[in-house]
């Protein structure tokens, strides 16, 4: 309960989730208005569209204009400085009774070069004290300065430190209540910084630490009969590759080989840009598995990376290793074959998708869990695969790289291994930013297919009604259908398996040479003669999505192009795109996307509840993170000490462990 609120304010309040005084005060302004006063000097040198604020009287009263669909109010207004200037408002007929001439005023306003006068934005009655004026997410029917009241009053109550001693002294940080204080009366810019400074790293603190109890609970984990990996059969099976593993993938298999042998569970990361090789450092440690006699599972987001995964990896053992695939749309016949293999231990790698967690999957002895795409899926799915193996390691992959100091910070509770050589010459891909009538997409179409390429086109739903106005798969599909009528070939999500399948064979084996899709593909598609990729209204996608996407292209070595459709209403959007314009260096494009999306959507953590990032930005702050991080382990190693006992616990009520 909130005190001093009135019966209607509390059920708003309630509503809006704030049942008590700690809750409402972390219900910080969405906003300042700057209310700093403009020079004498700036007031005749300012530009269109440029703020200003005066403090001041009005020398004429305010006028009223009535028009068919508006309402204009107008006044001269004399500033603290002696300068007359003229206002406007629209649709404010109310200002002619409550702004009289005999009172003072502080004016916020916009100038408005054309019509030579200034547009108001707010007032308040008298001069305002503060340079900075909050501005609060509140329903409409719930005045802003009752509010501020019982913000006000809660800040009169005894408000608990979260933070011990040491640390605010460390940092020079003030009390929660001052902090409070500070955001929510800022006199200055300074005011704000410092206030937030506290939240920024209390809520850093309190990630770190759940990482690390997260990551110590799972060291805990110890396998009751650890088998260590036959290298000598690992190193033949290395012999028979045709070439050979970079620098980068013996090191990053060589610290997965030092986990797997630990008696400790692994839990690991492996990240690096589309192309590195992940796939192979995943099929090394599934036959380094393999050689201590237990059974690796590789989950993919869809079937089509599965099944790519599964074919790849056939190859790779020539026959030494049983590779099974496991997916949702297996038949029942062949499924309950395929799960006898996986509970008598026939069954050496199982391959698919979320089938592999279902209740009805019995392993014989899980060793290895490899996730890929582990920003796809959520905590809790993760978890019940490793629940199909007490023991098991874990490696999750991760094509969307982030800088290796951030990584360690952000996956506090896992280890990391970063692929950043690529095994052959990085593709040449361009990509270039066009509107919708450019007429250099049909040439490029044109000029593909005279040479024997083959192109995606993308879309950013697959009908119509998924989002009204948006352009869809199957509505693109007609289109290049009539006009490339023998080429095209469509493939969505929502087609059934055996179609799927068929749309797929016909593009991969050239059939077909266009491919017109949703992001689908934009994971487990291997097409060497793909050197083109088109996607239409390209904003609608993620930094990281387009960056994989991008990856599809240009895989046999020869220069491809990427072509993104703008249609140049989002500024935001198109600002977005040119990232991928400027760059083609992975860790840059998902730390721009981290920086856009926030980690939990780009990591796939939002879905599980681990956390919510309010106040603190992984990009903006990281260095706050990385000494967050720091201050973690000592808490953690000192859990006695004053004050650290409570952030444990406070921590350890968002701890999501593998179960």
């Amino acid at each position: 309960m909130v005190i001093g609120a009135s019966k209607k304010e509390q059920e708003m309040l309630v509503k809006m989730g704030l049942v008590n005084a700690q809750a409402l005060l972390e219900h910080l302004p969405r906003r300042y208005e700057d209310y700093s006063l403009t020079t004498k000097e700036a007031t005749y040198a300012i530009k269109d569209k440029q703020k200003a604020v005066f403090y001041g009287k009005l020398s004429t009263p305010v006028k009223q204009y009535r028009f068919a669909s508006a309402n204009k109010s107008t006044f001269y207004f004399r500033s603290s400085h002696g300068v007359d200037i003229f206002v406007v408002a629209w649709n404010r007929p109310f200002l002619s009774k409550v702004m009289l001439m005999d009172e003072p005023y502080t004016i916020q306003t916009s100038y408005d070069e054309k019509n030579h006068c200034f547009n108001l934005m707010s007032f308040k009655k008298g001069e305002v004290n503060t340079k900075l004026i909050p501005v609060y997410s509140l329903p409409n029917d719930f005045p802003e300065h009752r509010f501020v009241r019982l913000v006000d009053i809660a800040l009169d109550e005894e408000i608990p430190d979260i933070l011990p001693l040491p640390l605010r002294e460390k940092y020079r940080l003030p009390t929660r209540k001052e902090a409070f204080r500070l955001c929510h009366h800022p006199r200055d810019a300074e005011d704000l910084r410092q206030g937030y400074r506290y939240f920024k790293y209390e809520e850093a603190l309190l990630f770190s630490l759940r990482n690390q109890l997260i990551k110590t609970e799972n060291k805990a984990i110890v396998k009751s009969s650890p088998a260590k990996v036959n290298r000598e059969a690992l190193d033949k099976f290395l012999g028979t590759l045709a070439y050979s593993l970079t620098d980068d993938q013996n090191k990053a298999v060589g610290e997965c080989l030092a986990d797997m042998d630990s008696p400790s569970v692994m839990n690991r990361l492996l990240q690096g840009d589309v192309g590195t090789g992940k796939t192979l450092v995943a099929a090394t440690l599934m036959y380094a598995n393999f050689t201590r006699y237990k059974q690796s599972a590789l989950m993919a987001p869809t079937e089509a990376l599965a099944r790519q995964h599964a074919n790849t990896l056939r190859k790779l053992y020539r026959g030494k290793l049983n590779v099974i695939l496991l997916l949702g749309s297996t038949p029942v016949s062949e499924r309950k074959t395929l799960l006898r293999s996986i509970q008598e231990g026939a069954a050496d790698v199982i391959v698919g998708t979320h089938a592999l967690f279902s209740k009805d999957v019995h392993y014989a002895s899980l060793g290895l869990v490899i996730i890929d795409e582990q920003h796809k899926f959520g905590v809790n799915q993760r978890v019940a695969l490793l629940g199909k193996g007490d023991e098991a390691d874990l490696l999750l992959m991760s094509a969307t790289p982030i800088p290796r100091t951030l990584a360690l910070t952000l996956y506090g509770d896992m280890d990391v291994s970063t692929l950043e050589v690529f095994p052959s010459a990085k593709r040449e891909v361009k990509t270039i930013l066009v509107s919708p009538k450019d007429p250099r997409i049909k040439r490029s179409i044109t000029g593909a297919l005279g040479s024997d390429s083959q192109i995606y086109v993308v879309a950013p739903q697959i009908e119509e009604s998924d989002r009204p106005g948006f352009l869809s798969a199957k509505k693109l599909y007609e289109g290049y259908a009539k006009v490339y009528p023998e080429e095209s070939v469509l493939l969505h999500g929502k087609m059934k398996a055996e179609e799927k399948e068929d749309a797929l064979s016909l593009f991969v084996s050239g059939q077909k040479k266009i491919l017109v899709a949703t992001s689908l593909i934009e994971v487990g598609i291997d097409v060497p003669k793909a050197r083109l990729l088109i996607v239409y209204e390209a904003t609608h996608f993620s930094l990281s999505s387009l960056h994989q996407l991008r990856g599809r292209i240009g895989r046999d070595g020869r220069p491809g192009l990427c072509i993104l459709i703008d249609g140049g209403d989002d500024e935001e959007g198109t600002e977005k795109l040119k990232v991928l314009v400027n760059t083609d260096d992975g860790f840059e494009i998902s730390k721009a996307d981290l920086s856009m999306r926030g980690f939990g959507e780009l990591s796939g953590t939002k879905q599980s509840g681990l956390f919510d990032l309010r106040y603190a930005s992984v990009v903006d702050d990281y260095k706050m993170f990385l000494v967050a991080n720091e201050d973690a382990k000592a808490i953690i190693s000192n859990p006695r000490a004053s004050g650290h006992g409570y952030l444990i616990a406070l921590a350890k009520t968002k701890v999501v462990t593998r179960g």
